[in-house]
């Protein structure tokens, strides 16, 4: 039945809507100073970049985090809250050494990198998502990814519209 397909898609995006609030975060809860300090990995080139920052970090995390207690599903949610904000700077990283300046896309990666290392730091929780829950989040996440990030930018809120 079409209403019971409805019903899974919105469950399956209620269970991962901590990673979606871990990674918008850091968009408007930001500063504190770089992550990386200005340290440079081996290569001379920034570990992070300037955009990746103490409080937008921690503030992804507690806002993901805050929204798992919320829903009831603390453990797996923080778990896809630190997962997500991970990704992000597990992305950020291999952007730098692809000499990739801080802000410029990386298309695909941009929109999916979040996502895909908060499925697997959340699966290790029980009952973990299905596969088909994971596909779908992923196939999810692009629109939707870029058409919040055209959303912050129109407002003003980030720099670049990806």
């Amino acid at each position: 039945m079409v209403i019971d397909e409805i019903n899974w898609f919105l469950g399956t995006i209620w269970l991962f809507l901590p990673a979606y609030f871990a990674n918008a975060a850091p968009v408007l809860l930001h500063g504190g100073g770089s992550l990386d300090g200005g340290r440079s990995w081996s290569d001379g080139k920034r570990i992070l970049g300037d955009h990746k920052t103490v409080y937008g970090t921690a503030a992804g995390i507690a806002v993901g985090a805050l929204f798992a207690v919320v829903q009831g599903n603390a453990l797996q949610g923080t778990l896809f809250a630190v997962g997500a904000i991970g990704g992000d700077l597990l992305f950020a990283f291999i952007k730098r050494r692809l000499g990739l300046k801080p802000g410029k896309p990386l298309p695909l990666w941009d929109q999916v990198g979040f996502i895909i290392i908060a499925i697997l730091l959340g699966s290790i929780v029980v009952p973990r998502p299905t596969w088909q829950q994971d596909v779908a989040m992923i196939l999810t996440t692009i629109p939707v990814h870029y058409v919040s990030n055209l959303f912050a930018w129109g407002l003003s809120w980030k720099k670049e519209p990806w």
